[in-house]
């Protein structure tokens, strides 16, 4: 009788809440509007994609494609405002869901696994004490390039630069997220963004520990961007000239990277969007060692990797063309077989823009380097739904 009485009560206050609420619902959508300095907004992402991937065997001869049906990315959304100047972004993903295991290159198969894990994507609270300057803290993107720090949902080609995140396992980052804290504002009318934080970075069981220090400048020449992410394109919305520079180190490693993002209405409602980001990685005595160890992470070699892309949008059809170029290239001699040469070129179709889109692409990988690896292919179809 009691356990009734009490589910009886908890639907009598979950309704009277629902209808409190309903007003900042029904006015602005996903929105809920508690009062005139707190509000939460709710959103989701899910990437289906179809993908056959070519893999190689153990002697460098190409053995097929692993072939896959799977959700690529499947985001939650939560963030909104607890008090003046004072917002959060909470982010969750299942990333790979459904993906095979299977590893042509050994010859084995696999199964097919539920997914990587449910994860914490993004983390963190901002308080903006003026335009000028506001702190974050939490689990946050560490700002190294324009493509590490673009919004999933908006991006041209298929997925972020191959290279784009290559310090992320080495520093025991989550796809290029570290906790810690980051500065970030707006001088030059809006024109002048910089971002600078320190975070956890690398952490060594019994051992002193140095923090992680990363910093970025960008300037836009015409419009000015101001958020979290980047936008991959906007589709000849905006008239866009950013050039970006950023650098990151901890202990004896570091890394810096130039950037430069256009994107440009040509009239008809049709825009062209490109961008290139350099990244120069450096492991030294801290990741560039033969082997880890227990107190060592993967190993982070010398090299310089490049991403570029472009796409011009037809605002008629609501099409979007679009190529891609990927180089990765070792510094030293041992490891120049690892050299990666990356193409891909695809058509993206934007019914409703970054809300509901299908793309398609084809992707082709080399090995300069190393003439017993096999180039590789791979068809990707890509279905995205999204709202935030």
């Amino acid at each position: 009788m009691r356990s009734r009485i009490s589910l009886n009560r908890f639907a009598l206050v979950s309704l009277a809440l629902l209808i409190a609420f309903l007003p900042g619902i029904a006015n602005a959508q996903a929105i809920i509007k508690v009062n005139d300095t707190v509000n939460f907004k709710l959103g989701i992402l899910l990437q289906g994609w179809a993908d056959w991937n070519g893999q190689s065997n153990a002697v460098g001869e190409t053995a097929g494609f692993q072939q896959n049906l799977f959700l690529r990315r499947a985001r939650f959304f939560l963030g909104g405002q607890v008090a003046k100047d004072v917002t959060f972004f909470f982010m969750t993903d299942n990333p790979n869901l459904g993906k095979s295991t299977q590893t042509l290159t050994s010859g084995t198969t696999g199964v097919k696994a539920p997914g990587t894990g449910f994860i914490v994507q993004d983390a963190f609270v901002e308080w903006k004490i003026a335009n000028e300057f506001a702190i974050q803290g939490g689990l946050i993107l560490i700002p190294l390039c324009r493509n590490c720090n673009s919004s999933a949902a908006s991006l041209v080609s298929m997925d972020y630069g191959t290279f784009s995140f290559q310090e992320s396992a080495p520093t025991q980052s989550s796809v290029g997220r570290d906790t810690g804290f980051q500065a970030k504002g707006y001088f030059a009318d809006d024109h002048l963004e910089y971002r600078a934080g320190v975070y956890s970075g690398f952490r060594a069981p019994g051992v002193k520990n140095s923090f992680r220090f990363t910093g970025r400048v960008q300037y836009d020449v015409f419009d000015v961007e101001k958020g979290q992410f980047y936008a991959g394109t906007y589709f000849g919305k905006k008239k866009i000239l950013a050039i970006g520079g950023s650098y990151d180190a901890q202990n004896d490693y570091s890394a810096y990277a130039g950037d430069v993002f256009f994107d440009f209405p040509v009239g008809g409602g049709n825009g062209i969007t490109a961008q290139a980001d350099y990244i120069h990685y450096d492991g030294g005595n801290t990741f560039g060692f033969t082997a880890p160890t227990a107190t060592k992470s993967p190993a982070l070699y010398k090299q310089d990797d490049l991403f570029v892309e472009a796409g011009f949008f037809l605002g008629g059809p609501k099409i979007m063309p679009f190529v891609r170029y990927e180089q990765q290239k070792y510094s030293d001699d041992v490891n120049k077989t690892l050299n990666r040469t990356k193409y891909q070129g695809g058509l993206g179709f934007y019914p409703y823009g970054a809300n509901f889109n299908i793309k398609a692409g084809f992707g082709r990988t080399d090995a300069p380097d190393n003439p017993n690896v096999a180039s590789t292919n791979q068809y990707t179809i890509q279905v995205q739904v999204f709202y935030f």
